[in-house]
């Protein structure tokens, strides 16, 4: 199981939804990932906090209620009591059921009045809940954004790798770490680094705009590496617009024998 996979299942994971099998994935893989082992643990600390919020106690609007929809119940019943044929006889069953007496009124009114403050407390909570799970999963989203735009701007190559490699923990990256990619594989002075970007890119590439920008970034490279990483990825994704891109690179005398043969593979497999 890989860490992008583990990510997806914290929220089952926390609140003990997964089967025994996904279940033993996960820990196993907590033995060997200390960064999701760590993850795992802020999340349950904040999960446990979210279990210890205070009940809250019914409103004045919610006893209204109640009594409103007592009362209509009561009118029902009176209308019922008029009908005909099998009407009258469920009116004179719920005539029975009902008590007469005031105080048993009283009484059951209450029992009713509890029950729907329980379910509404319920309900509350259950919401709130949502509300703050929804809130940390949005926190964590930026918290790894950040990480990887940090890294990103490193001088150390190891650690612009490494920032490369945070860009899969983000399930939807936004306009600027997607811009701070292409910065990436444009410009790195390290080839590793930009080729690891084009790995990164292969899972954005059915946004529009990363296509447009890919096949932009293959114009300016210079290395045969990232040139044919990026025509393989272009092909792979059946990008009809690169071709004349292609076909520019192809007619420059400078260009590598294996990049200019790729070209003309690649071109074959477009048309």
């Amino acid at each position: 199981m890989k860490c992008n996979e583990v990510t997806e299942l914290f929220s089952d994971y926390l609140a003990g939804n997964l089967d025994e099998a996904a279940q033993a994935e996960m820990q196993a893989h907590f033995a060997s990932c200390s960064s999701c082992r760590q993850e795992a643990e802020s999340l349950s600390a904040l999960w446990q906090k979210l279990g210890a919020l205070p009940e809250q106690q019914p409103s004045d609007a919610m006893r209204a209620r109640f009594y409103a929809a007592l009362a209509a119940y009561q009118q029902g019943l009176s209308k019922a009591r008029s009908a005909p044929g099998w009407r009258e006889t469920f009116s004179g069953w719920l005539e029975h059921w009902w008590p007469r007496q005031p105080v048993f009124q009283f009484g059951l009114a209450l029992l009713f009045l509890g029950v729907g403050s329980f379910l509404g407390n319920r309900i509350s909570v259950e919401e709130n809940r949502n509300r703050e799970i929804s809130q940390m999963r949005d926190e964590v989203h930026n918290m790894r954004q950040l990480v990887t735009l940090s890294l990103l701007q490193q001088q150390s190559p190891s650690e612009r790798l490494r920032g490369v490699s945070w860009s899969y923990r983000v399930g939807e990256p936004d306009a600027e770490v997607l811009s701070a990619l292409l910065e990436t594989l444009n410009h790195d002075p390290n080839v590793n680094v930009r080729l690891a970007a084009v790995d990164a890119f292969s899972r954005f590439s059915d946004q529009p705009a990363v296509r447009q920008g890919l096949i932009e970034s293959l114009s300016k490279q210079r290395s045969p590496l990232i040139q044919i990483a990026l025509i393989d990825l272009l092909i792979e994704r059946r990008e009809r617009l690169a071709v004349e891109t292609f076909r520019q690179l192809k007619e420059n005398e400078l260009i590598d024998n294996a990049v200019r043969q790729r070209i003309e593979w690649g071109m074959q497999q477009l048309q």
